[in-house]
């Protein structure tokens, strides 16, 4: 999210600014322009920049598919799946490919800014880095330290971080800043005070907390237990109560962030099947591993929640890996290699997943004529669906894609619902399904403009928190010579103590 702050920043200045994260793990998606998938967070990095987003912002993608292993996206396509502890064989070849990438953005554009990946200390893992210190050396990039201070121990952190680094690696780093931070900023300057005397570097900034950035997750972890968004009061004179269920390997969970977008809708993430009893509307997200994902929905006691839901008249909506466990059956030999399995039996559709997956972004019409765009990433696709099915949308060509049976929903499109009318024809419906006659649609809620928002809230941040002379100098000149080296104090009584 800083990333992307500092984009709308330097695009402000008229700068021509791309992002850029070498390597991304997460389940949460976009297509790109040029055909293939990115991380989520750099479709946001490059809607800042003024970009439509490219293959090229993150060259390599891993979508975990269990604890230990997970899909290879490089440079939008998948090239297969790899274990934790082999991924180090080809670490190489993605090296080449992350290096001449961001050769690519470096020529074309004025000022790349790259996101790291989790720690620069992550000592374990330094020798075969791609995305933090074995990125900024190969590339000789200034590095700024940023610590989440909602987490507590941010000095400790942050000079832990730099302390952890070998020499070289130090001297790339120019700079701190504390992030999320929340009451008195006085209090907080002794702390950075010491830490500067400490090692040499300033602090930037300190970002102060906004609960105006929910959108966008990059990760299913900006999901957990909670509700999604700033829910505004209704238009009318009854909420409408979403349920979303928060799978093990949930994908764009993102789509329920379009629900929580809307006046008077509560959208609330949930593992418990009791949260789904008294709901309006029920929603199975994408799922990286739909049919393992399926099985625990068994396990939790939620598939029998669901099909209570929709039993009573309620109204059920699948989204991707949502879509296929609302099926008859599903047959698996690409992702879990499971074979034959039967599904919720809610929609009168089979799915079969095929090697190659679809990508790609699509356009049509559904629920009474209403445009509607999205995109496509899915292995399963409808191998039979039942006579005489109603799709959820139409293509121009006049091909199905999804299916309506009653009260229950299902679609392979993702970012369906960011389509304004679409979305508010869908939640009238479920509304009317739900006995909420009380409830009405917002006329004017555009999802469009609240993620611009979200962008200029960021780049308003970096503008007044940030020392932003300081960023300028550092993408001019890169980090300053002659930073001191610090040893910790551990390393130091050890050499002591012989």
């Amino acid at each position: 999210m800083l990333t992307a702050g500092i984009c709308r920043w330097l695009r402000r200045r008229g700068v021509d600014v791309a992002p850029f994260k070498a390597q991304n793990m997460s389940n949460n998606s976009a297509i790109a322009v040029d055909g293939g998938e990115i991380g989520r967070a750099q479709a946001l990095q490059a809607y800042a920049c003024g970009l439509e987003p490219s293959v090229r912002f993150n060259p390599v993608l891993l979508k975990p598919g269990s604890d230990r292993t997970s899909q290879v996206v490089v440079l939008g396509q998948a090239t297969g799946q790899i274990g934790a502890r082999n991924y180090h064989e080809i670490k190489d070849r993605l090296r080449e490919t992350v290096m001449e990438t961001l050769r690519e953005l470096r020529a074309k554009h004025d000022v790349v800014i790259c996101e790291g990946a989790g720690s620069p200390a992550e000592i374990n893992l330094r020798a075969g880095d791609l995305a933090n210190m074995g990125l900024a050396r190969a590339a000789d990039l200034p590095v700024i330290v940023v610590s989440d201070i909602d987490r507590g121990g941010v000095f400790a952190a942050l000079y832990g971080t730099l302390a952890l680094l070998d020499a070289d690696d130090q001297s790339l780093v120019a700079g701190f800043v504390i992030n999320k931070f929340r009451g008195d900023s006085g209090l907080l300057q002794p702390g950075v005070d010491s830490l500067t005397e400490l090692t040499g570097r300033p602090t930037l900034g300190v970002v102060p907390w906004s609960n105006d950035l929910w959108l966008d997750g990059e990760d299913s972890l900006a999901y957990d237990g909670r509700v999604l968004g700033r829910p505004a009061a209704p238009r009318g004179r009854q909420w409408l109560r979403v349920a979303v269920v928060r799978l093990p390997r949930v994908s764009n969970a993102t789509d329920a962030e379009a629900f929580a977008a809307e006046p008077g809708v509560q959208v609330r993430l949930t593992v418990e099947p009791a949260d789904l009893a008294d709901v309006d509307l029920v929603v199975l997200p994408g799922s990286k591993s739909t049919v393992d994902d399926l099985r625990w929905l068994r396990e939790r006691g939620l598939a029998d929640a669901v099909l209570a839901h929709a039993a009573a008249g309620r109204p059920v909506l699948g989204i991707c890996g949502g879509f296929q466990m609302l099926s008859e059956r599903i047959f698996d030999e690409v992702e879990s290699r499971r074979g034959d399995v039967p599904g919720l039996g809610l929609l009168p559709v089979e799915i079969t997943f095929a090697a190659r997956k679809t990508l790609g972004r699509v356009a049509g019409t559904g629920l009474g004529s209403q445009p509607v765009r999205g995109y496509e990433i899915h292995h399963g696709l409808v191998s039979r669906a039942a006579d005489g099915l109603t799709p959820l949308i139409r293509l121009a060509d006049g091909t199905g894609e999804g299916a309506v049976v009653g009260n229950v929903f299902g679609t392979h499109w993702h970012g369906a619902f960011e389509t304004d009318g679409f979305r508010r024809a869908f939640l009238t419906e479920a509304a009317r399904l739900a006995g909420r006659h009380g409830f009405e649609v917002a006329p004017d809620t555009s999802f469009a403009a609240l993620r611009e928002r979200t962008v200029d809230v960021l780049g308003d941040l970096v503008e007044e928190h940030l020392d932003t002379e300081a960023l300028w100098r550092l993408i001019e000149g890169g980090a300053p010579a002659g930073l001191p080296t610090v040893v910790p104090g551990l390393r130091t009584a050890v050499a002591g103590s012989r």
